[in-house]
């Protein structure tokens, strides 16, 4: 209907639908540490740490040298340093990875060139545990 507002709901909201909230463009050159809560996407050159419990999406022309720490990684471009995944990487080619990987799952399209070390805990050592307590 012409004229009538839609009300944003929880399920509209940015994290609920996959919107990028942050985005380093092909061309840009950032250093330092990257914190974040939401999906961010980077196309340009970064040299650092970043972190974020959300999404880290890395275009084909993304150069990275960093030590990351996220729930989700999916890597489309050229990346040197430590990723540590809470939830998942995706390696899309034309990826380039060298460094160390850990996470609980691991998705890599043909074409990724893959130099890395891979740890692939437990889901249940990557979620945090249950406190035990002695009867």
């Amino acid at each position: 209907m012409i004229g009538r507002k839609e009300k944003r709901s929880a399920k509209n909201s940015p994290t609920q639908t996959g919107e990028i909230r942050a985005f380093l463009g092909e061309g840009s050159r950032f250093e330092g540490v990257l914190v974040f809560d939401d999906i961010v996407r980077m196309d340009g050159h970064f040299q650092g740490s970043i972190t974020s419990t959300d999404t880290l999406i890395a275009g084909h022309t993304a150069q990275i040298q960093a030590d990351i720490r996220v729930g989700t990684l999916i890597l489309s471009g050229y990346f040197k340093g430590t990723i540590e995944a809470r939830n998942k990487v995706e390696l899309r080619a034309p990826a380039v990875v060298d460094g160390t990987i850990q996470t609980p799952v691991l998705v890599v399209e043909e074409g990724v060139v893959l130099n890395s070390s891979i740890t692939m805990p437990s889901e249940s050592s990557v979620v945090d545990a249950p406190a035990v307590h002695p009867e």
